[in-house]
């Protein structure tokens, strides 16, 4: 094999790869619809909501009782969050709540849903800071 062919080898791979673990589904994760999700967020015991998108995006307008733990900041403040409950989680479009899954799944969450669409699709009440 010559290097050019070695090379278009590797980089299909790492494409492979990245496509995979970015698409691949998160386990304990349901997708739910904006209807689905603003009726579990109306359940209210025995739910945490999440907002993991940034404090600037935050307080731009966000479902009430929805705490803001940046997507970036989650690792470090996992322990702010009860595995007890079940995580609801959301974001702008929903790419973010999902890796927000795979980080709380790696530290034993096993019962999240999340916001297929984000906050983009939401029809619920929205408050603003």
């Amino acid at each position: 094999m010559d290097f050019m062919t070695i090379l278009l080898i590797i980089a299909y791979a790492v494409t492979t790869w990245y496509l995979v673990t970015r698409f691949m589904p998160v386990k304990g994760l349901r997708n739910l619809t904006a209807e689905q999700f603003r009726q579990r967020v109306n359940q209210k015991s025995g739910v945490v909501l999440i907002d993991v998108r940034e404090p600037h995006e935050y307080k731009r307008g966000y479902i009430p009782t929805a705490v803001n733990i940046p997507l970036s900041q989650l690792g470090k403040r996992v322990k702010e969050i009860s595995s007890k409950n079940e995580v609801l989680l959301y974001c702008r479009s929903g790419m973010r709540s999902k890796q927000a899954a795979k980080i709380l799944s790696k530290h034993g969450f096993t019962n999240m849903a999340h916001l297929k669409g984000g906050i983009m699709t939401w029809q619920g009440a929205i408050k603003k800071k």
